[in-house]
């Protein structure tokens, strides 16, 4: 992993197939989104979601 808590991260999800395998799920944690990764420019409503989140 390349820091603590990546295992939680939308970048590390895609790495892992589940916007391929669960959608579903997947779009629940960018629904209502509140916050931007300053790295990959991916959204979640939840910072923990993220390597590097900004606020809207």
């Amino acid at each position: 992993m390349p820091h603590a808590g990546h295992e939680h991260h939308l970048c590390y999800f895609q790495n892992i197939g589940i916007l391929r395998d669960q959608m579903k799920e997947y779009k629940k944690l960018i629904r209502d989104a509140k916050y931007v990764c300053k790295d990959c420019g991916r959204s979640a409503a939840n910072r923990e979601n993220l390597c590097f989140p900004e606020e809207i």
